[in-house]
């Protein structure tokens, strides 16, 4: 059985790091000047995704794509995402700056669309696959997408919007006739060469390689705008977070390298959507960058899951805590052999410390970790591993080395260790900015730092403990789900006339989305007429699962504001007091 080393701390965060970060080491880092902020960076990053993209092919015959029974190398891979970035090109005119939506589930066809682009310079756009069609629509007039790649339940999904928008579309994994502006993958990839190389183009470090859509207290998404060298930072973070994770056990150097090179570099499950942060950024691009062979999933099963685990020896799974509980709770764990699972991590959610427990005693030694990072952090951030992790399951962990956390009061000064306050990040996976919302940018950014909207503190070490979520958002299963676009929602129901929406706890998913509505006088409304008003309005994840009519006025507070705590604790959906869990 493939353990990972498990041993008492003994060595200090100083001196780990001192030794990860000196000239020469795979972890150095430099400052370079980001829109005019001095960042430090990995020096050995790739510069950008097409250079990770060339890079892929000198892996050869190494597997880099499993998807049931089809398999993809490295090597195939590489001439797959050259072909399309030709067809792109050619036949559809992608070229810097165009914006590639991709609406699709976690198909090989994602993977090759999204590299294909980038080494264009494009600018990828992922949908939630998981939208309504009026919200996929609003996502490809947003971002002005130029193509999109999407399958049969999307494009059914849309209807006549890709006509409509004048938008072509390359259809993946369909059956029967296409619609007018509809091509399958098939025959747009046509014959893929030997000796195919990826079309000229320059694209750089610093400029927009991704638009991940991120939901706003407005109501509407924002598009955060990602680059080359957002997506790329990922590839080292998590790195360098294990080796100090390791080296602070006790290892030295090179024999937390050899730990670290079996998990790096065999085989990943991907079981989170490819279209969050945390599967293109966390999963996808770090397993490929590093030679590694990724595990897609055509939809999750905890089943499935430990079936692929044995079936092809994966050594390593990024999860939401729902999922892995969920795992964990399944009659099936014991019987298959897990021994290949070198780390088994949670990111995306809030991960209870109790799960680190049940974790440790339904399974083998392993590495377990959990990350803190937004979408506008590009994920990862701040982890929190090994021997950590067990001492301190309730922190969001230390920032990695490029990455700096400071607690800002409410008059924007930076607080102590122990104070509360709300947490801001600076570092190389920082955003750009918001697409075409140059008012949420002004209000959300600062001179490199983002203000995350989440109430936490740092301790005398440095780890960060998120005691309170970003205002007014649910985490249901890893998906954020903003009370404000619900509510929105709601109210287009004509019989409403208040609601207010919030979390409901729920021991798997973490929460629900619950919401107490009051009818207009003279009329009535039931929950299952709510529930059928909103199938069309919003995705199944954001409608609420608890719904209670009120008879009088919603209570609220001098200022208007709607008193959700009052509520929660009426309705018996108010969480028991103690510190919240940190946030992945």
């Amino acid at each position: 059985m493939n353990d990972a080393p498990i041993a008492r701390p003994v060595r200090s965060l100083t001196a780990v790091t001192n030794q990860l970060l000196h000239r020469g080491s795979p972890y150095e880092v430099e400052v370079v000047e980001i829109d005019g902020v001095p960042t430090r960076v990995w020096r050995n990053a790739d510069p950008t995704l097409r250079a990770s993209l060339e890079k892929m092919r000198s892996y050869g015959d190494a597997p880099a794509l499993v998807y049931a029974e089809e398999r993809l190398s490295h090597a195939e891979f590489y001439r797959h995402a050259a072909t399309m970035a030709h067809r792109m090109a050619g036949e559809y005119g992608i070229a810097k700056g165009d914006r590639v939506a991709l609406a699709l589930r976690n198909y090989p066809e994602w993977v090759i669309a999204y590299y294909a682009a980038a080494a264009l310079g494009a600018v990828l756009v992922p949908l939630n696959a998981w939208w309504t069609g009026s919200e996929l629509e609003y996502g490809l007039s947003d971002s002005g997408a130029s193509l999109l790649v999407a399958d049969e339940e999307r494009i059914a999904a849309l209807g006549g919007v890709p006509r409509r928008l004048d938008l072509p579309v390359i259809a993946v994994r369909t059956s029967g006739a296409l619609p007018e502006g509809v091509r399958a993958w098939p025959d747009v990839l046509g014959e893929v060469a030997e000796d195919v190389r990826l079309p000229e183009a320059d694209p750089a470090p610093d400029e927009p390689a991704n638009i991940f859509y991120t939901s706003g207290t407005t109501g509407r998404p924002k598009g955060a705008v990602g680059s080359h060298r957002n997506m790329i930072s990922n590839q080292l973070s998590a790195d360098y977070a294990r080796m100090r994770s390791l080296m602070r056990l006790g290892l030295d150097m090179g024999d937390a390298q050899a730990f670290l090179d079996a998990v790096s570099s065999p085989v990943v499950l991907c079981v989170v959507p490819l279209f969050h942060t945390t599967g293109a950024q966390s999963v996808m691009h770090p397993t490929l960058a590093k030679g590694g062979a990724l595990v897609l999933m055509y939809k999750w099963s905890p089943e499935e899951a430990l079936r692929l685990i044995e079936r092809e020896r994966v050594a390593a799974i990024t999860a939401v805590p729902a999922m892995i509980a969920q795992m964990l709770a399944s009659p099936k764990l014991g019987e298959h052999d897990l021994s290949s699972l070198l780390v088994l991590a949670s990111g995306g959610a809030p991960a209870p410390p109790a799960l680190v427990s049940r974790a440790r005693a339904g399974m083998h030694d392993l590495m377990l970790a959990q990350g803190y990072g937004l979408t506008e952090s590009s994920a990862t951030a701040t982890v929190n591993g090994g021997s950590d992790y067990l001492l301190r399951p309730d922190s969001a962990g230390l920032p990695v080395a490029v990455v700096d956390v400071k607690i800002v009061g409410a008059g924007g000064e930076e607080l102590p260790p122990g104070e509360v306050g709300e947490v801001w990040i600076n570092g190389p996976g920082i955003v750009h900015g918001y697409w075409n919302r140059p008012d949420a940018t002004a209000a959300s950014f600062t001179d490199g730092w983002l203000h995350t909207g989440d109430l936490g503190r740092l301790d005398e070490e440095g780890f960060l403990y998120i005691v309170d979520r970003a205002k007014d958002m649910i985490i249901r299963g890893g998906e954020n789900v903003y009370c404000a676009e619900v509510e929105a929602a709601v109210h287009e129901h004509p019989a409403v006339a208040e609601v207010a929406v919030m979390g409901v706890p729920h021991e798997v998913y973490g929460e629900e989305v619950g919401a107490v509505v009051r009818a207009l006088p003279g009329t009535s409304l039931t929950e299952e007429e709510l529930r059928a008003f909103l199938a069309d309005r919003l995705a199944a994840f954001k409608i609420p699962a608890h719904i209670r009519i009120a008879e009088g006025e919603l209570p609220r507070n001098a200022a208007g504001k709607l008193l959700k705590n009052r509520l929660k604790r009426d309705h018996g959906w108010l969480e028991e007091a103690g510190d919240a869990p940190a946030a992945g």
